[in-house]
This record gives C-alpha cells, sequence and structure tokens, in this order.
C-alpha cells in the first residue's frame, strides 16, 4: 500500500523540516526520498490493520494449482507478509503497468483545470439553468398539483466540463471544449480526454459516453443517477475531480416531526423564570417530514409503490430506500396525537429516531420551546445585577444569570460552558446572590461547589470580593466538620466550598445535607465517568446541578455524557446506547446526522460563548487582570516552613550588611519553593503532582490552545522556565517557545517571526529580564506572570509585549498567587499602596530588607489556608 501525496507543498515542508539524524543512515540519503519510504511504511501497516483478510472472497470449486499473478498480489495485500511469491512463467509488467496507471490516476490535477462532473435531473434537460434553482417551479410541477409523480422517462445527464482548480466559478462544458470555443484555456481538450480516462475507474457508468469522439454527456436512469450520488460522486470529489449536484441532493430526506402545545394556557413568546413546570401537560402530534412540508400516509403508499431509489414529491427529488420507506410505513400505522409531560416531550426529543427514520424537527411553544432552543438564553429577559452583588454584569453575564434562574425554576442541571475568561464563577456568585435578594424566608438550602484543589482558594476570594454578605464555608483540611457537625455547618452557609478530593472522600456525610444545588467547576474532572470521584458526585443529592467547564469535550464524545450525567442524571441515556447512537457514528464516521442529533439533545442544557463572538467581544475590556490563587501542595508547604525557619534564624543573627543579603535570598528561595520544589532542590526530580502553581498553569496553558489562541508565560527564573519547557511541550503536545538570557539575538528574531506569523495556538515561556522589554508579540492574547516581580512597573512591561499597538483582541492577563504565603502578603500591600508604588517598591524587593526580624515574620509566615488536600 502507498500513499498518495496530493499535497507537493506540504509534502515539501515535511521534507525540509526532517531532522538530520532522520536520513543520516548510509552515509546520508534524501530527506524526501526517507520521508516518502516512512509514509509508504506507516501507510501499509495501518491498512493492513483495517482491511480484513483475505480480500478475495474464497473460490468455489477446486483451485488450480498456479494461482494467478494479479490473485497472488491481491492476497500479499492483506496477508502477514507483503511479498508476492513467484511461480515460473510469471510475466509481471502488465500487471506493473496497470498498478502504476492506477496509482498515477489517484493523484489530484496539478494545473490550473480539472474535470468536473454536473448532475442534471431529468426535468431540467431543456433548461441546465434550473439546477442553481431546486425552489425554482418547474412546468411539470405546475401542471401536477397532487405533488406525486411517476419516475420520468427522461434520462437523467451528468455533464462533463472543465473547471479552475483555484477559480471555481471558471466552469466550461465539455460541448463547448469540443467546438472550439475553450481556445483561450491551455490544453482543454488534452486535459479533458486525459481527467475523463482517469476518473473511469470511478464512474463505470460514463464507459459508453466515452466511445464516441467529442464525449459531453453521460445520460443514466434513476438507479444510475443514484449510483452517482451515492457512490461515484463522493469518489469523485475525493480523488480531486470538480462534482456539482443538485441542492436538493443529501439534504431532504424522511423523518419524524414532534409537535407539542402547552396546556393550561401558557403563550408562546419569551420564557420567563417561573409558569413552567416538567410535570406539566402538553398536547403532541407526530407527523411525517419531507423537509419543511408533512406527508400523509396515501402519499407514502404511491412512494413505495413507485420501488425507486428517487422519486419526486411535491416538486422536489427525494432519496428514498426501502429501509427508510418500512420505517415510515411503521411510524404512520401507530397512534401519533395526544399529551404527555413535558418531561417525557424532552425525553422523546433526545431519544426519538434512529438511522432509517430520524427526529429531522421539533416545533414546541412557550417555555418548553425557549428551552429546546438551545437559544433560551437570548430568548429569556436578562437579569440584572442582583442586589449584594459587588459589580456590575456584562450583557452576556446578564443574560447568562437569566439561563441560570430558567435552568433553576424548572429543576434542570446545566452546564455553562462559557470560553475562559467570560466570568463563569462572576456568573455563578450572581445566581446566589440574586436568590438571596427574596425575603429570608424564601432563601434556597446550600449550594456545594467543587472544584480542584488549586481553584478553592479562589472562589473563596471571589466571593468575599463579589458577594461579601453571602455565608461561605471551606470544606478541606484535616480540621474540617464532619458529620452533625457538617450537616449543621453546611446548612448555616449559602455556599461550601470543597475539593474533589475532599468530596469523593466525605460523600456519604455530604450527602446527608439538603443542598439546592451541586457545582462543579474544571467539570471536565468527571470525564471519565467510573472513577470513585465521579461516582461519589453523582450519588450526592440537590435539587439541580451545575457543571462549569471551558472544555465541555476534551478528546472523546463520551466525555460530554459523563458531564450531562452528572447534570441530568439519565438523561442521555446509557453509556453504551450514547456511544453507539452518537460517540462512533460522529467520531469514526463522520456522520452528520448523528452529529445534528447531538446537538438537539444537549444544546438545552449547555450554553456556551465564545469570545470570538463579536456579541461576547464587544461586552469585554480591552484588558482584564486576574489574580489566580493557587495552594501549595503538602510537600511545598514543609519545604517553605523548613527554609523559612533556617533563613530567619541566620538573619536574625547576622550584622547588617550581611542581613540585606540574606532577606533577599530568602525572597528568592520561597519564592521557588511557590513555583516547585524541585526548582529549588535542583535535584531534577519529576515535576507533575507536586506543585499549585504547576497544576494551575497546565489547566490554563491546555484552555488557551484548545481554543486556538496563544499565550505569553512569564517567569523570572531561567531555570524554571527550562523546566517548564520539554514538561508543557509533552502536556500539550505541541512545541513550545523559550527565549531566556542566553538566547542569542538571531534566535530571538526567529522565535518571535515564528510565533507572531504561525497559525497554530502556541505557548511562549519568556524570561521576566531579557523579554520584559523591545519585543512585539502582539499574537497572543494571553499573558501569565508565573512567579512575580515585586515591582508593577516590570510586569506591566511584560504585560505590554502583547497589549500595544497593532493588538486586535482582547488581552486577559493572569498573576499567580500562592494563598497563605509571602506571595498574598506582598501582592496585598502592593495593591494597597498603589499610589505609592514607585516610591515604595520601584526598586523590587530592597524595601523588604529594611523590615525587622518580626515584621519580616508576618510577612513571610506560612498559614493554614496555604495548603489544600
Amino acid at each position: 500500500w502507498r500513499p498518495v501525496v496530493d499535497e507537493p507543498a506540504r509534502f515539501r515542508d515535511l521534507a525540509r523540516a526532517m531532522p538530520a539524524a532522520c536520513r543520516a543512515a548510509e552515509g546520508g540519503r534524501p530527506a524526501a526520498e526517507v520521508l516518502r519510504e516512512a509514509l509508504s511504511g506507516m501507510v501499509d501497516t495501518a491498512v493492513r490493520g483495517v482491511v480484513p483478510h483475505p480480500l478475495l472472497p474464497a473460490r468455489k470449486g477446486k483451485v488450480p494449482d498456479r494461482l494467478p499473478l494479479a490473485e497472488r498480489w491481491a492476497e500479499a495485500l492483506t496477508g502477514p507478509s507483503p511479498l508476492v511469491r513467484r511461480e515460473p512463467r510469471d510475466d509481471p509488467d502488465d500487471l506493473i503497468a496497470e498498478l502504476d496507471a492506477w496509482y498515477a490516476a489517484a493523484h489530484r490535477p496539478s494545473g490550473p483545470l480539472r474535470v468536473c462532473f454536473r448532475l442534471y435531473e431529468p426535468s431540467t434537460v431543456e433548461d441546465p439553468g434550473a439546477a442553481e434553482d431546486p425552489d425554482a417551479e418547474t412546468p411539470e410541477a405546475a401542471e401536477e398539483p397532487e405533488a406525486r409523480e411517476e419516475p420520468s422517462e427522461r434520462p437523467w445527464r451528468v455533464e462533463f466540463a472543465l473547471q479552475g482548480t483555484e477559480d471555481l466559478s471558471l466552469y466550461v462544458p465539455a460541448a463547448l471544449v469540443w467546438a472550439g470555443e475553450a481556445a483561450f484555456l491551455p490544453d482543454a481538450e488534452e486535459t479533458l480526454l486525459a481527467g475523463l480516462g482517469r476518473a473511469l475507474r470511478l464512474f463505470p457508468d460514463m464507459a459508453p459516453a466515452l466511445d464516441g469522439p467529442v464525449p459531453c454527456e453521460a445520460e443514466l436512469d434513476t438507479a444510475g443517477a443514484f449510483r452517482f450520488l451515492k457512490q461515484a460522486a463522493p469518489m469523485l470529489a475525493a480523488a480531486g475531480f470538480g462534482v456539482l449536484l443538485p441542492q436538493w441532493a443529501g439534504k431532504a430526506k424522511l423523518g419524524m416531526k414532534l409537535t407539542t402545545q402547552a396546556q393550561d394556557g401558557e403563550g408562546s413568546g419569551a420564557a420567563t423564570s417561573s409558569g413552567f413546570d416538567l410535570q406539566g401537560m402538553v398536547d403532541f402530534r407526530w407527523d411525517l417530514a419531507l423537509g419543511d412540508e408533512t406527508i400523509d400516509e396515501d402519499e407514502l403508499e404511491e412512494l413505495a409503490r413507485l420501488k425507486a431509489p428517487l422519486v419526486r414529491l411535491r416538486g422536489q427529488w427525494v432519496e428514498l430506500d426501502e429501509e427508510q420507506l418500512q420505517a415510515a410505513l411503521d411510524f404512520l400505522r401507530h397512534p401519533r396525537a395526544g399529551t404527555m409531560s413535558a418531561a417525557e416531550a424532552m425525553r422523546a426529543v433526545i431519544h426519538a429516531g434512529d438511522d432509517a427514520l430520524p427526529l429531522v424537527d421539533v416545533d414546541a411553544d412557550g417555555s418548553f420551546g425557549d428551552l429546546l432552543s438551545g437559544s433560551a438564553d437570548r430568548r429569556l429577559t436578562p437579569v440584572g445585577t442582583p442586589e449584594g452583588f459587588n459589580g456590575t454584569l456584562r450583557p452576556f453575564q446578564e443574560r447568562g444569570l437569566a439561563w441560570l434562574a430558567f435552568m433553576e425554576s424548572i429543576g434542570l442541571g446545566g452546564i455553562l460552558a462559557d470560553s475562559m475568561g467570560l466570568g463563569k464563577s462572576a456568573q455563578t456568585l450572581a445566581l446566589l446572590a440574586w436568590e438571596r435578594a427574596r425575603p429570608k424566608d424564601e432563601w434556597p438550602g446550600p449550594t456545594l461547589l467543587v472544584g480542584p484543589m488549586s481553584l478553592v482558594g479562589n472562589w473563596q476570594r471571589e466571593a468575599a470580593k463579589f458577594t461579601p454578605k453571602l455565608r461561605v464555608y471551606v470544606h478541606h483540611g484535616t480540621g474540617r466538620h464532619r458529620d452533625e457537625e457538617l450537616v449543621r455547618a453546611a446548612s448555616g452557609a449559602d455556599l461550601v466550598l470543597t475539593t474533589y478530593g475532599t468530596a469523593a472522600r466525605d460523600a456519604e456525610m455530604l450527602a446527608e445535607v439538603p443542598w439546592r444545588r451541586v457545582v462543579c467547576d474544571e467539570a471536565q474532572a468527571l470525564k471519565n465517568s467510573g472513577t470513585r470521584q465521579a461516582r461519589a458526585l453523582r450519588g450526592i443529592p440537590a435539587r439541580t446541578r451545575l457543571a462549569l467547564t471551558g472544555t465541555p469535550v476534551e478528546n472523546h464524545l463520551t466525555e460530554l455524557w459523563s458531564i450531562m450525567e452528572f447534570a441530568n442524571p439519565g438523561l442521555l441515556g446509557p453509556r453504551a446506547a450514547f456511544r453507539e447512537r452518537f460517540a462512533v457514528p460522529i467520531e469514526r464516521d463522520g456522520d452528520e446526522r448523528a452529529a445534528t442529533a447531538l446537538k438537539r439533545a444537549t444544546q438545552p442544557f449547555i450554553l456556551r460563548r465564545l469570545k470570538t463572538d463579536k456579541s461576547i467581544i464587544s461586552d469585554l475590556p480591552e484588558k482584564q487582570e486576574i489574580k489566580v490563587y493557587c495552594n501549595l501542595t503538602p510537600e511545598q508547604a514543609s519545604l517553605y516552613q523548613a527554609t523559612l525557619d533556617d533563613m530567619l534564624e541566620q538573619i536574625a543573627e547576622a550584622d547588617d550588611k550581611q542581613r540585606r543579603g540574606l532577606v533577599l535570598a530568602t525572597m528568592a528561595k520561597l519564592k521557588q519553593v511557590c513555583n516547585h520544589p524541585a526548582q529549588l532542590l535542583k535535584d531534577g526530580s519529576r515535576l507533575p503532582g507536586r506543585s499549585g502553581k504547576l497544576e494551575r498553569l497546565e489547566e490554563i496553558c491546555a484552555e488557551v490552545v484548545e481554543q486556538g489562541e496563544k499565550a505569553l508565560v512569564f517567569t523570572q527564573y531561567a531555570e524554571f522556565g527550562s523546566m517548564l519547557r520539554p514538561y508543557l511541550a509533552a502536556r500539550l503536545e505541541r512545541p513550545v517557545l523559550w527565549l531566556h538570557g542566553g538566547t542569542s539575538k538571531q534566535q530571538r528574531d526567529d522565535l518571535v517571526q515564528h510565533f507572531q506569523s504561525d497559525p497554530e495556538p502556541s505557548v511562549f515561556l519568556l524570561s521576566l529580564k531579557a523579554a520584559g522589554t523591545g519585543l512585539t508579540l502582539t499574537a497572543a492574547n494571553h499573558v501569565v506572570h508565573v512567579d512575580r516581580w515585586w515591582n508593577p512597573a516590570v510586569e506591566d512591561q511584560a504585560t505590554d509585549r502583547a497589549f500595544r499597538i497593532g493588538q486586535t483582541k482582547n488581552v486577559q492577563v493572569r498573576k499567580f498567587v500562592c494563598v497563605g504565603t509571602m506571595e498574598e502578603r506582598v501582592d496585598e500591600m502592593i495593591e494597597r499602596k498603589k499610589a505609592l508604588a514607585e516610591s515604595i517598591v520601584g526598586t523590587g524587593e530592597d524595601w523588604l530588607t529594611e523590615l525587622s526580624v518580626a515584621e519580616l515574620r508576618d510577612v513571610l509566615r506560612l498559614s493554614p489556608e496555604a495548603v489544600s488536600d
């Protein structure tokens, strides 16, 4: 098996990028030769792993002593050995010539023209231009109002033409080529004949048309037209030929349509946050639909009688097969109208239909219709910034709050999947504030919020900043409440924060609390539904559940099922059924119908807004600064305390001259511990699982790359950057750039040029001193300061590598701070004295050297909240 390299430019790029070591054997070989050999080997291995053996059906009757060479070759294509056994009197020349011709025919045309095949319906034989307008009423349709027609006796036509490979509007029918009216096209006749010869293997029904000297078109019966649509057209397109089909091709299919109407006088229009109940009854009707039209039983019986794969219905051609017809007839024989609950209607929307007869349309009124539309946030009346929320919600966040309140009011869980930086936490806290703007006797029960260890402190601070009146209880650590004490503490709080690990360990105790809702932040942590953590969280009862994630699907669609199973248990059915109906057809086959059905089933429960959406991006500030609070791991905390005790003892005994250097050394060592133990120890030990900052950095970088964006990551320590580069490159599965003081000017220029011009998402690690000034890196719209330089001007200069003239995107700046450490306290000092920042911290950390030992101990001390389990 050999690959067909139909993108020469990509092949050349791969060959140029090949490391010299790959072609060093045998004294050095050309890169293109090595690449072609490597691709052939990989393709051969891959195909043999998929294609069944033997490829040919077993012979009937007696097997000859000497099998034909072609048969032995076909056997070797899928067998364990690719070698073809030679026999006496073998003459492989003919087979080789045939295979070489086949290989050559598989290549896409490299010139400015290609052969194109255009299918015309029988009714358009007199008027080819009608193919451009499938909705135009033809004479036949106008004269036949009954909308049922016998198959036309006129043939279908496939017109041959030349089409430009770059300018697809350049289209010259073969008839004009043979008439000498294509003289402006170089080698038009030769290109047309050669292309038709190549296409014959893929479209054998056109063979009779090639018998004449000037082939212009192939005439087909209805069965032949159906074969062209289903078999030849996809293969021709894949081989690089042009294919033009009527607009109805592949679109007009039989399916089911569900219509529901709310009872009890609920009208249509924008949904509100009340007046709708999943247990409320709706009137329903099932219909058979073709596009926007419904079909009755008489019409369907007539279609079945015609026994044709392509039939004309109400002026529209429809592709039908026997399985579809039978499924449709069975469907019409069942009761198709009545009443059911809104919850039953919801499940019907999700689970109705199959390959033979899919659900193609749902028409619902009122709040139920708003929910099913998947755009309820735009139909709802926005909820303004609630009382008790410090700050002002942006318009898209007001719509998000309205959606959250609506989902809560009808008792459904949801997934808030806004992209990073759009304020998922602010919208969630606004929901809690909105609920508590009512009289106290109407306040709901507590909300349990579960997140990664690295984010619990962040949520605590966000709650204190935006909703200071909320009663917040943090449930983690060795001193956390248990049993009845936990129930009392949680019941007396509005918001309970805990980690995934703690929630899994304390699941039975947490299940005793009457939760209003359970919220999971970074809900991709639930993507493996079988883990103890995911099972434990699903087992905690609550009225509703909310998942927050910027990446609802990271690798496989079953991850979406797992998150949905948390938010709305059982709604998508068993995992195995979900895989069979959605995941496998979409991921393996690219099945568009399955993808449409999945979107219809899940979009009511997912609110996702992207920063690339103009209506969202216009609401964002030009530069958004965010503090990212990280916890220390137990190892970091132990090392921090030991380092601090040792250094303070030395500082207490030092004279004034030594003291200054020791204070600065202490600061440097403690900042290194906050980054990662391996940075201070310099022992080359492993990185994963030992640093709260590293865990958060990895999450942010992965989300940036997943969104197709770019990030600058600043550190003041070159050795830490050198540790991060290979680690992040392996985790992100893409190169990570690294610019530091040892980077030459030429390398520096090359790195900047690559980052600015490469369309792929990427992460650029930079040393703060080496890259803090003088660079333009406007391709990035994310800036992360992993460790802090306590002079705001220096950090702002680094941020301005991205936020400067030429930047067309909004920039998000994240500054990492380890809670309960000197990082948090120095950051608070800077924030309090920003007006005097120049005089107080204008020289970096020197001002700390003037503090007494007692003052230093207070600034540098390790607080209990620094560590989260």
